[in-house]
């Protein structure tokens, strides 16, 4: 079973100098923070922030090569959790045939973005995020999500 999740914010996180998307529920009530690398970051941002560029980044040439093989992003999928890496695949319709193509998180996210895609989060993905390592992440995580300062998130959804 999948959630449906919104981008709720995108923020750097000064403990690890990651950045950090936070996946939300429809209903706010299920959170999912992922680590992300700072050019995907840059890219999630644009798209919160629905700013273009002169020259098609490497998601919108994606975006263009799908459309040009008459392929459309219907969804993408948060589909497993190992050993602390998100995996994430993205279901393409090409005149009716689903295709599915592996990719990371946060590169689905930006291609999700860019096309209006929903994007979804298994049940089982959630659950493990929940387990994991409780007594070492689990208190780290705890620690940054109380130390947040609303000014932190320069691009909110």
């Amino acid at each position: 079973m999948y959630v449906e999740m919104k981008v709720k914010f995108l923020t750097f996180d000064s403990t690890s100098n990651g950045f950090v998307v936070l996946l939300m529920d429809l209903s706010n009530k299920t959170g999912l923070p992922i680590w992300i690398g700072p050019f995907e970051a840059n890219a999630i941002a644009m798209k919160l922030k629905k700013i273009g560029s002169h020259r098609p980044s490497t998601h919108d040439l994606i975006n263009n090569i799908l459309k040009t093989l008459q392929s459309k992003v219907m969804k993408i999928v948060v589909n497993d959790l190992k050993e602390n890496t998100y995996y994430a695949l993205i279901h393409l319709d090409r005149g009716g045939e689903e295709i599915i193509v592996d990719s990371r998180p946060s590169d689905a996210m930006a291609i999700a973005l860019a096309v209006d895609a929903p994007i979804f989060v298994s049940e089982q993905v959630i659950e493990k995020a929940r387990t994991i390592d409780m007594e070492t992440e689990g208190d780290q995580l705890k620690e940054w999500l109380e130390s947040l300062n609303p000014d932190d998130f320069k691009f909110k959804a």
